[in-house]
């Protein structure tokens, strides 16, 4: 089975080598940076290789995969590309911390975000996991986001797709389906869902997994609190959700959409009840 424990060792070591200074050594300087650097990525080499294995053990196939020496020899592979993806993770999280700096009054600098926003928090395991997704590991890149999803309230799905300058303010509640595909410079906030409409079903049954379900957000949109968003449907570029919002259908670019007046009957000291 995979362990938890040493997956909170890699996410632990990883954020040492994509932010160095702010976690792992707080000593780091340019002289010492590429030995704790180099340190943690053997480190990381060696635990991912032997998390992947143990994931394609969750899932064995040894009737149709061959043996267990493919195994091991297939996870250090995917391990050495995984690591080879790390200067692509790294660039898009600064992209990240920048986007959450400038779209946050309260915040005073880029470096703030990376140490207390949940949005980074959750966005490094997502980076993370997406990059292992896309090798075609099994099991490990959805635990590594369900980490972040239990720490921060954050849920994102490994398979999503997010383009560059992702930002989710505050975050608790925000969930982001597996389906789908958010563009640059997308700002979300607390309690978006990002959801699936329907779910069909096979003549037996069983749900179809697999097919496109989950919204496709364009670039430079925004969407606020509460806004459910459900179905393979299009947000156009440019557009502004406001909050608690029910969208199950296209938007066009540059749309404004809100809540209609209030339709409620106010009570005065209870009468009427």
């Amino acid at each position: 089975m995979p362990s938890i424990k040493a997956l909170f060792e890699i996410m632990d070591r990883l954020r040492a080598v994509l932010f160095p200074g702010y976690f792992g050594h707080s000593d780091i300087t340019p002289e010492n940076m590429p030995f704790h650097i180099g340190a943690n990525l053997d480190a990381i080499f060696k635990l991912l290789t032997d998390q992947v294995r143990r994931g394609y053990c969750f899932f064995c196939e040894l009737d149709r995969a061959g043996n267990c020496q493919d195994c091991d020899a297939r996870a250090r592979n995917l391990a050495a590309q995984f690591l080879r993806r790390l200067p692509h993770i790294r660039e898009a999280l600064a992209e990240d911390a920048q986007a959450a700096y400038e779209g946050d009054p309260a915040s005073r600098s880029p470096g703030e975000t990376i140490f207390c926003y949940p949005s980074i928090t959750a966005l490094t395991h997502y980076r993370v996991a997406h990059e292992l997704h896309l090798l075609g590991v099994d099991l490990i890149p959805r635990i590594i986001t369900e980490m972040a999803h239990s720490k921060t309230g954050i849920d994102i799905h490994p398979g999503a797709t997010i383009g560059r300058r992702f930002f989710i303010d505050h975050g608790t509640g925000t969930v982001i389906g597996e389906t789908c595909i958010i563009g640059d410079n997308v700002r979300l906030y607390q309690g978006v869902t990002l959801g699936a409409k329907s779910f069909p079903k096979d003549e037996t049954g069983v749900l179809v997994k697999g097919i496109p379900r989950h919204p496709v957000v364009e670039d430079d949109v925004v969407i606020y609190s509460g806004a459910t968003v459900l179905g393979r449907i299009t947000i156009g570029k440019g557009s502004v959700i406001g909050g608690n919002v029910w969208v199950v259908n296209d938007l066009p670019p540059r749309s404004r959409v809100a809540q209609q007046g209030p339709g409620g009957v106010l009570i005065a000291d209870g009468a009427g009840i």
